[in-house]
């Protein structure tokens, strides 16, 4: 979880995996209908990690693995469940293909 984990914006989820690419967990995302962001509002344009996750101190290859949620009013349970099942398996598919995180794993160095 990047941020405080209480003494933040209701409604505003921002979370890094390791060995994987915000902008890909967005194309899967996204092909599930799952509306996300790799970064703010302001800079959702951009391919450069978040210049605020970089100011807390978070290293730019686990930046770059940044998404951002936001629930809004129109938002139902329902899509928080659709966003608990089909994240993990999104994030699971592209650790698969990460041959850093396969390192990782082989070493013992992935706590996830």
């Amino acid at each position: 979880l990047n941020g405080h984990p209480t003494e933040r914006l209701a409604g505003n989820f921002n979370v890094s995996f390791e060995f994987i690419e915000g902008e890909s967990m967005l194309l899967w995302l996204d092909d599930e209908g799952i509306c996300a962001s790799t970064g703010s509002a302001c800079t959702s344009g951009s391919l450069e990690p978040s210049h605020v996750l970089l100011a807390t101190g978070l290293p730019v290859e686990i930046s770059h693995g940044s998404l951002r949620l936001t629930l809004g009013d129109a938002n139902t349970d329902e899509d928080v469940d659709i966003v608990l099942e089909v994240l993990p398996k999104v994030v699971s598919r592209l650790r698969d293909m990460s041959p850093l995180y396969q390192k990782a794993a082989k070493d013992g160095g992935c706590n996830v």
